[in-house]
């Protein structure tokens, strides 16, 4: 729990004024030193938010093409901006911020939007059941923030870091729940709407609306109609802010699509997200939510909807090499190679591909991969009787058990 400080102890900059933290990182210095915000300087850039934020706690770089851009808003050399970077992420250290106690210099949005950043990264890796009580309190923290701020310009921050912070929440509760509990998760996807709008965040207003797109889409009782309408609208709101989120979100209209086995509308909707990389790649905007690897993963699953098990081989075997780090997507990849082998009565391939995905399972409790799993378990029954189905049954119930 952070320390809320009264309105009449905090100092909120104003354009053109410098507010120099010690704990800043160096680009997040020269930023204030230009009388910037994080929210001026996206605008500037013609980008998200979210990325000059990862750029400030070292979490990612600025791409090179972008640099000279970014140093004359700054009103820095390039030589300077580059040692800049390089200080940055060279003094990266665990964005969690201290508990509990004085805010140690830093300003008190600065904190609770690393924090959000920190849950993010741990939501890779962790159970989401390890991670839900620090969510709630973190987003609890956001809200009595919001309410305590003082002037419109500390309150818009303290939307747009609520928004992140309830579509997390969401998310992670969604997780834990193995994919079952929509309506809490829904009402957190809300308040993240509600907020961004609040805060005239469309980038956050985005992906709480693809994040209420999975609801639908992935949930045991699927709407392919109502899903795909929502990843629609997510990719038409983040069009013109993020290319990334733009893409992420057309992947998920052609999932939508192979779901109702339009092959041509998904094979479009796939073209479109790659489109969108290409403009990643050229801007350096919203690289956090589509690459090569999200692009193979989800063409995979959607030839697996589609019942084609060439390409969905292909793509999925690209993403499963890609995504080492992201362990709860990679088990999702497993799975669905494992259910492409098995329709094609190769029992051994999935049986293999299976195993890999219970062994990243037992670590990450994915609630995704875990019924991916299951689903797969249910589509080798026919062979339980041979030794390695059977082996590999027995770490799915034990699975089960534990989760």
């Amino acid at each position: 729990m952070f320390t809320l400080l009264a309105c009449s102890n905090v100092a909120y900059p104003r354009r053109g004024e410098a507010a120099v933290e010690d704990n800043e990182s160096e680009l997040a210095r020269a930023r204030t030193e230009a009388g910037l915000t994080q929210e001026d300087l996206a605008r500037l850039l013609r980008m998200d938010v979210k990325s000059v934020r990862n750029w400030e706690s070292g979490r990612n770089k600025p791409q090179a093409k972008r640099r000279h851009e970014i140093a004359e808003h700054l009103s820095v050399s390039l030589a300077d901006l580059e040692e800049r970077i390089r200080r940055t992420a060279a003094s990266r250290t665990a964005p969690r911020p201290k508990p509990p106690g004085a805010l140690d210099g830093q300003s008190q949005a600065g904190q609770l939007a690393a924090e959000t950043l920190a849950l993010e990264a741990a939501y890779d890796e962790a159970p989401s059941t390890n991670l839900l009580g620090r969510a709630t309190r973190h987003l609890a923290t956001v809200v009595v923030a919001r309410d305590a701020a003082c002037g419109a310009e500390a309150r818009h921050e303290l939307y747009s870091i609520e928004a992140d912070a309830a579509t997390l929440m969401g998310q992670l509760l969604w997780d834990a729940s193995q994919r079952r509990d929509s309506a809490t998760s829904q009402g957190y996807f809300d308040q993240a709407i509600r907020a961004a709008g609040q805060g005239g965040n469309i980038e956050a207003e985005a992906h709480a609306t693809l994040r209420n797109s999975y609801l639908h889409l992935y949930s045991f009782e699927k709407d392919p109609d109502a899903g795909r309408a929502l990843a629609q609208r997510a990719a038409t709101l983040a069009q013109p802010v993020s290319p990334g989120l733009c893409g992420l979100a057309l992947l998920h209209v052609a999932e939508a699509n192979a779901m109702r086995q339009e092959r041509r509308a998904c094979e479009s909707a796939l073209d479109a997200a790659q489109w969108q990389l290409s403009q990643v790649n050229d801007a350096g905007v919203g690289g956090e939510y589509l690459s090569e690897s999200k692009i193979d993963r989800m063409a995979g699953s959607c030839y697996v909807f589609l019942g084609l098990r060439e390409p969905a081989e292909q793509h999925l075997v690209a993403a499963a090499d890609a995504l080492a780090s992201k362990r709860k997507s990679q088990s999702i990849v497993f799975g669905n190679l494992a259910l492409a082998r098995v329709r094609a009565g190769e029992i051994d391939g999935a049986v293999d591909a299976l195993n890999k995905a219970i062994d990243t399972l037992e670590v990450t409790r994915g609630g995704g991969g875990l019924n991916v799993a299951f689903g797969v378990g249910r589509e080798l029954r026919p062979w339980r009787r041979e030794s390695s189905v059977a082996a590999a049954g027995e770490r799915l119930f034990a699975l089960m058990a534990g989760s």
